[in-house]
């Protein structure tokens, strides 16, 4: 299959668009229609009155007191969007492409999942807006998140389980791009990771900035000054370029995000072409996308999101691994402590902030994005800690 290379879309040398002619000119259309509205009046102000109404915002940036005088150090804040409507950020981006969609006269909508939380997002606001919906979902994810395939569903999806390759997040996205290139005239594609060939990237990110658009206000409200550092849990690595985004030109704030040991892409990976767009990646020895695995189904990805591979490479942002142990004891403390059930993705990210609180003074601040809740986890954390 010929491939197309399009100088677009880059963040440095990561990024781009590695696809057939015929998805290049339906991901051409779509970068035109979102350039066209994203900045429209309109479609802005639609997009408020939904994340107001709908999904909730603005969520606060709590202050974990108990959790600060645990740890010792730094005021630990918490951006909540585990409080949104479906329980995690994944809404954020649903509502916005979905919005963009019904103005491009699409009638199906496809996405993939890894926890879930994605599907469950994308299923809502299909719901929402009476479209009707294919989530693919890996296999292996489908009997590890068996509340959240009911709760797709319920809400009128059809969940395909993939049984290709690992039965995981990966293949789900192989299997969405090829429905794509074959329905590409009727459906669009809600990708919900900032993964992808261009526009998606951009896109994810543009919808989930509203997370640190946020924090970045509220912590002046609260504080009076920016926090030290910024803890965001990275997989495909949507929360975390949502949590980073208006900081990234604050040079004072630590960018950090936290892979599990098991899919190190941002620590281990090399630059390589993945799904259609150049990222780092894990590679096997023969040159193919490495088998990973984590406990936390939304971060079992080989690669990562382009601007999150240029953030490392440039050393803006810096990118680290938590063990499976220390994310189950991150779970179980942030619950006992706050009272606060995290998903097992947000557990990384509090697992790190643990590790890093003792480095730093008690004057200081860490704000850690708390990107959904835990309901979906507790049967999977039950039977592990069994």
């Amino acid at each position: 299959m010929d491939q197309q290379f399009q100088q677009e879309g880059y963040f440095g040398e990561f990024g781009g668009s590695f696809v057939p002619p015929e998805l290049q000119e339906v991901l051409n259309y779509l970068s035109e229609q979102f350039y066209k509205f994203k900045d429209d009046p309109g479609y802005k102000e639609e997009l408020r009155f939904y994340l107001r109404e709908y999904v909730g915002r603005e969520n606060p940036l709590t202050y974990a007191e108990r959790l600060t005088k645990a740890w010792g150090g730094p005021k630990i804040y918490l951006k909540r969007e585990d409080l949104n409507h479906t329980g995690a950020h994944k809404i954020n981006n649903a509502i916005g492409q979905i919005l963009l969609a019904k103005r491009m006269g699409a009638k199906r909508i496809i996405a993939e999942t890894g926890a879930g939380q994605h599907g469950v997002a994308t299923a809502t606001a299909c719901a929402m807006f009476n479209m009707e919906c294919v989530i693919y979902m890996g296999a292996e994810d489908t009997r590890r998140q068996a509340l959240n395939v009911f709760r797709m569903e319920l809400l009128g999806a059809t969940v395909v389980p993939v049984q290709k390759g690992q039965g995981r997040l990966k293949d789900a996205v192989d299997e969405a791009l090829d429905d794509l290139v074959r329905n590409y005239k009727n459906t669009f594609y809600l990708l919900g990771s900032a993964v992808g060939p261009h526009p998606f990237p951009t896109m994810v990110k543009h919808f989930q900035s509203i997370i640190s658009e946020e924090s970045k206000q509220q912590i002046m409200e609260k504080e009076g000054r920016l926090p030290d550092a910024v803890v965001a849990c990275a997989g495909g690595g949507s929360n975390a370029i949502g949590a980073f985004a208006h900081y990234i030109d604050e040079p004072s704030v630590r960018l950090i995000g936290v892979e599990p040991d098991q899919a190190p892409s941002l620590t281990q990976g090399v630059p390589s072409i993945l799904h259609g767009f150049k990222c780092l990646v894990l590679l096997d020895e023969e040159g193919q996308p490495r088998k990973t695995y984590s406990i936390a189904a939304g971060l079992d990805y080989p690669g990562i999101g382009p601007e999150h591979s240029h953030l490392k490479v440039t050393g803006r942002a810096e990118y680290v691994t938590v063990t499976n142990e220390e994310v189950l004891e991150a779970f179980k403390e942030l619950s006992r402590t706050e009272g606060i059930i995290p998903a097992l993705e947000s557990a990384h990210a509090v697992a790190y902030a643990k590790k890093l609180a003792p480095t730093m003074g008690r004057d200081q601040i860490i704000i850690v994005n708390l990107s959904g809740r835990g309901d979906k986890d507790v049967e999977q954390v039950y039977q592990m800690l069994k």
